[in-house]
Order: C-alpha cells, then sequence, then structure tokens
C-alpha cells in the first residue's frame, strides 16, 4: 500500500511555480484512501540513509495538491501499522488527516489564493501531500475584510499572525474556557485592550468575584468594590430585593405577597406624600418592580399599620418576621452599598451613569470587584447589573455599545436549574439571546463549562478553549465544534501556557494560537492591593488588628458623594417642604442627555402618552 519514495516524481502542476530539475524537498507523501472528511498519507518516517526526519507532526498542516486546487489537511494521528521498528530500511507510516477545506489560486494576477471551508475536489488515491506554503496558510485564516485585532501567532507558525474579527466576536458573544492557571484571566485581558483599541465606543462592565482585572486596566479602568458602590435597594426588583432579605434562602411566599402590596404603596407615599395608602391605576401605575424610590420607614411603617389593623390578626406573624427581616438587612453593615442612608434621591442617572461610564471620560471599564461582597447579595447584584445593561443598551436604541464581562461564569449560571439565581440566570439569558440587537455583549469566562448552563455557552458564537483537563468539559466544548475540525480539540489537554484553540464566527476556521505576552505588571491578580511589599518570612508585618477588621466588616466614615447625603431626621425626601441641600456630583452634559438618547427623568419609566 506504500508508495516507494524513488519512484514518486515531483509536481508538475503551475501551483508549485518550480522548474523540473528542483528537488522534492517539500514532498511527504501520497494518499492512499479518502473518504468524506479524513484522508490516510503513506510516508516514511526517515530518509534512505535511515536518519529520522520528524517530517510528520500532529497538529501540523499539510495540503494535497491536486492540480487547480489544494485541499488542506490537519495531521491528527501517526503511526505504523506493524508497531516495530526496522534499522536496516526504511520504515514506512501511516497519517491521518482530517480534511479542513481547500485553496484556490487568485484569478488575477498578483492576488491572493482563497480558502473555502467546503471542499469540491477531493484527493485521489496516489495524490502528492507536501508541507503547507505560508502564503496558503495564510488564506486559510484570512478574515475577508473583516475588522481585526491581532492577538497572537500560530502555534504551528510564529511568523502568521492570529488574528480574529472583532465585531462578530463582541457581538455574537463570546467564550474563554480553561482550567486553572492556564491564562485564561491573561487573554480576557489581552483581548479587552485590544477590544478598546479597536472599538473606542465599547464600554465594559467587568464582574471580578477575585478582584484582579483592575491592576491589568490601569489606565481603562474605574475599580468599585463595596466600599464605593452606591446601588439603592429600590433599584432592585422584588425578586432581587427578596433575596437580599431571605440570604439566599428560599423566600416565604406569605412574606413576598405582604412585599409585592406595601411597596407600591411605600413608593407612592414618596411622590405623592398626602396619597396615604390610594395608589393609582393605569399605565403609569406604580409596581414592586418599578425604579422609583422609596423609603425604608414609609415601608416600616405600612407594615406596623397593618400589624394594628384588626383584620391582618392572621398575617401578624408573618408581618412581624417580614420587618424584622428589612430592619436587619438595612442595619447590616456590609449591606451599606444598599442603606448607607435614609435619605432616598432619584438618583438613578447618576447611578448608572457611574457604573457604565456615561459618559467615559477616558476610562469606559468598570471593574466591579466582589471580593467583599457578602455572599448571599451577590446573585441579587449580579442580576440588577445584567438587567440595567440590557435595559441602557436597549434604551439608547443601541447607540450605547455594552459588554458585561463574567468572571467564573458557572456561578451565576450553573448547569442545574435548581442551582444559583433565577433573575440571574434570566437576566444574563436575555443578553445572550436578544443582546447583540440592542449593542449589549456578553463575554463568559469559566474554568468548568461542563457545570456552566448549556443555553448560555450555545449562544456564544466564538470559542477561545485553553487547556481542559476534565473529560466532561471536553465532552462540552467538543459538542460545540463543527464536525470537520473535532479532530482539533484532541489538544485540548496537553497544550501549553497561552495556548488556546479559537473557533466559530470570530475566525475563519478552527485555530490554534499563542496569545502575546503581556507585560508583567499588567497580568491580572499580580497585584491586587496599592503599595504590596514582599511578605517577611517570619510573619512579623501582618497587621492582625486590621485582619480583624476586615472580619467584622467595621463600617468606616465615608467621604460625601453625589448618591448619598446626610438625613434630616425632622423632613426628608418627600415629605412637604422638603428641600434637596446641593451635593457635588456629576452634572448632566449633553453627551449624556442628548447622544444616548436617555433622559433621566424618565429612564426605566413606561412612556407616558402625551
Amino acid at each position: 500500500m506504500f508508495v516507494e519514495r524513488e519512484v514518486s516524481g515531483g509536481e508538475t502542476t503551475s501551483q508549485e511555480r518550480r522548474d523540473a530539475g528542483q528537488n522534492d524537498a517539500r514532498i511527504l507523501g501520497n494518499v492512499v484512501y479518502c473518504d468524506g472528511a479524513r484522508a490516510t498519507i503513506a510516508a516514511f518516517a526517515d530518509d534512505a540513509e535511515g536518519a529520522v526526519t520528524a517530517q510528520w507532526k500532529v497538529g501540523r498542516m499539510i495540503s494535497i495538491n491536486l492540480g487547480s486546487t489544494r485541499t488542506v489537511g490537519l495531521v491528527y494521528a501517526i503511526g505504523k501499522s506493524e508497531l516495530t521498528w526496522n534499522a536496516d530500511s526504511q520504515n514506512p507510516i501511516e497519517v491521518s488527516v482530517e480534511l479542513i477545506g481547500e485553496v484556490r489560486d487568485p484569478t488575477e494576477p498578483g492576488g491572493k489564493p482563497v480558502f473555502d471551508r467546503g471542499i469540491t475536489n477531493y484527493p485521489h488515491v496516489g495524490a502528492i501531500a507536501h508541507y503547507i506554503r505560508n502564503r496558503d496558510l495564510q488564506a486559510v485564516y484570512d478574515l475577508a475584510g473583516r475588522r481585526s485585532i491581532t492577538v497572537g501567532s500560530l502555534s504551528q507558525d510564529e511568523a502568521v499572525d492570529a488574528n480574529i474579527a472583532i465585531d462578530d466576536t463582541l457581538a455574537r458573544h463570546f467564550a474563554v474556557v480553561g482550567t486553572t492557571g492556564v491564562g485564561k484571566s491573561t487573554a480576557v485581558s489581552l483581548l479587552l485592550r485590544k477590544s478598546l483599541a479597536a472599538r473606542p465606543d465599547l464600554r465594559v462592565l467587568i464582574l471580578d468575584p477575585h478582584n484582579e482585572f483592575a491592576a491589568s486596566l490601569p489606565e481603562h479602568c474605574v475599580r468599585i468594590d463595596t466600599a464605593s458602590l452606591d446601588l439603592p435597594f429600590w433599584l432592585f426588583k422584588l425578586e432581587e430585593f427578596t433575596e437580599v432579605l431571605f440570604r439566599g434562602r428560599e423566600a416565604a411566599p406569605e412574606e413576598v405577597d405582604l412585599l409585592r402590596d406595601l411597596i407600591p404603596v411605600a413608593k407612592n407615599l414618596y411622590r405623592n406624600p398626602n396619597a396615604g395608602m390610594f395608589l393609582k391605576r393605569g399605565v403609569d401605575a406604580l409596581t414592586a418592580d418599578t425604579p422609583v424610590p422609596y423609603r425604608i420607614a414609609d415601608l416600616v411603617r405600612q407594615i406596623d399599620e397593618r400589624i394594628g389593623q384588626l383584620e391582618s390578626k392572621n398575617d401578624r406573624p408573618a408581618l412581624k418576621a417580614l420587618k424584622t427581616r428589612i430592619e436587619q438587612a438595612s442595619a447590616d453593615p456590609r449591606y451599606r452599598f444598599m442603606f448607607n442612608s435614609r435619605l432616598i434621591e432619584d438618583t438613578i442617572h447618576e447611578t448608572i451613569g457611574n457604573i457604565f461610564r456615561v459618559p467615559h471620560y477616558g476610562r469606559p471599564v468598570t471593574c466591579f470587584e466582589m471580593a467583599g461582597m457578602p455572599s448571599e447579595v451577590v446573585n441579587s447584584v449580579c442580576s440588577v447589573l445584567a438587567r440595567l445593561a440590557f435595559d441602557l443598551a436597549l434604551w439608547s436604541s443601541g447607540r450605547l455599545k455594552l459588554l458585561l464581562l463574567c468572571e467564573e461564569a458557572h456561578r451565576y449560571m450553573p448547569a442545574d436549574s435548581k442551582l444559583g439565581f433565577a433573575p440571574t440566570r434570566h437576566a444574563l439569558s436575555r443578553i445572550a439571546k436578544e443582546g447583540r440587537k440592542y449593542g449589549c455583549y456578553l463575554g463568559i469566562v469559566t474554568q468548568r463549562p461542563g457545570e456552566l448552563d448549556p443555553t448560555i455557552l450555545s449562544q456564544c458564537s466564538t470559542v477561545f478553549a485553553m487547556r481542559l483537563a476534565n473529560e466532561q468539559d471536553q465532552a462540552i466544548i467538543r459538542s460545540a465544534i463543527a464536525d470537520s475540525s473535532a479532530s482539533t480539540l484532541s489538544f485540548l489537554s496537553s497544550m501549553g501556557q497561552r495556548e488556546a484553540i479559537a473557533f466559530g464566527e470570530g475566525v475563519a476556521t478552527t485555530m490554534r494560537l499563542k496569545f502575546e505576552k503581556l507585560d508583567p505588571a499588567l497580568i491580572p491578580g499580580s497585584v491586587k492591593y496599592a503599595g504590596d511589599v514582599p511578605a517577611d518570612p517570619s510573619g512579623d508585618d501582618v497587621d492582625l488588628a486590621a485582619i480583624v477588621g476586615r472580619l467584622r466588616n467595621a463600617p468606616k466614615p465615608q467621604p460625601a458623594t453625589a448618591f448619598t447625603e446626610m438625613a434630616d431626621t425632622d423632613r426628608q425626601a418627600g415629605d412637604p417642604g422638603y428641600r434637596k441641600p446641593a451635593a457635588p456630583g456629576i452634572q448632566p452634559s449633553d453627551d449624556f442627555d442628548l447622544r444616548y438618547g436617555l433622559k433621566p427623568a424618565t429612564f426605566g419609566m413606561r412612556p407616558q402618552n402625551e
């Protein structure tokens, strides 16, 4: 079945562009078997003198010359049929190749070769296989004029740049998966830097559970943590607010029903202090989910009035329990970002402007650091931010481009529907399914794709798969890749640092690449806290008092911001005669009000008929 090396002549087609006297150095073997997706090539592992040539390597691309076209294949297996080595003569081998597509020469002189994923002319038995030209290799990964960024080089040939189509990668969502320590965060930081350079209109919100990305994007980002975050509780929907009150446990239906009735009353009292218990009905009626301010004091007062009513005696246990939950949550120092002042102001435009960088003032990235946030409220906060991101893009009519990047995404969107928080899953799923229509994009980073909701992962049209050792995780990625490139994933468990297999809409064809090196100072997690110094081996430099203070979460005096101010104990917002004192803050600008189509007084409200 093997063809003798001295019998095979050089290629005579015009594609070789060589004369008859040129040697056969590029000829590697001949096709002896081919089906619709794979081919087998007969070759020799050594030359006539017995020296091992190492011409065939797993993962290398080769081309098969067919005259008018050249079929491109990927070597995925090499072996000898008899599994023995003969030192006295040449050793024939069988090379298994997966067919990827074909390259055609340009019709016009001076043009570039054209690559097509489909195969119109399959290799015949005896067709010559040889090294792929650098020019053909570039044609395989050519993006056909789409706006691209260079993120590294090909693993096979470092002289060829690895380019991705940035618009398709963002608009159709992307995922970066890989086991711990392979460089996922570094790859994400590199992708963000390149994306911001190519798309200055892009704004990014990073859900950072390990507080590591701010150091990698110092000139682009604004850091927000529990000390600087101001996310008023009235921005939370009923399900999200209930999750906070019940600390992640299953909510009591009776108390949820009471909240659904009482929160609209409290909101109405804030807008109309003399309205009492009467609620307005109609298209502009308030609900428990309407993002309109209200006061916790009004909500507690309504609960007290209900407790004192004779007809509510059956609800008294639930009312008392609900009152206790609200008072405990509002007094908990860990929830300062929600209940840090009794004074409530309608500052939704300033809140979203600060979080989503509108306007961005040269820093379009927000690193939302969640390491110090109570675990029982992380789901609710992520749900609010994801929901606001989608609504912001929707109501700006697509003029605002937002990327929501979820690090450790399997925490928010687990595969088991019984786990996680349903509103968070719904908010992220809405971005994954509908976000690209309005300019809201989703980036997923996870080390366990097997534990991620398959619906979310299926919406990510571009995947960067780094080293994965778990068989279940490999199976998930294998199910997402095209059959013609399935053998590429056999390298998933053995790839090196910074290496990834990219496939999907953002690349021309499945590509094994190596990401560029980042400056060590810009690697995520390299400097988590300002002023880090090498630790004393004796441990004498450890400030135990500071650690205990963090454990106790002792509140520190907070400077006045645009979102909060000290309350007047005699007269509060919503009371007759109340006058809001001046507070320094972000002044509304034309860039905010007109360019993005956002009106602070009406954002999040149902449009009213004039």
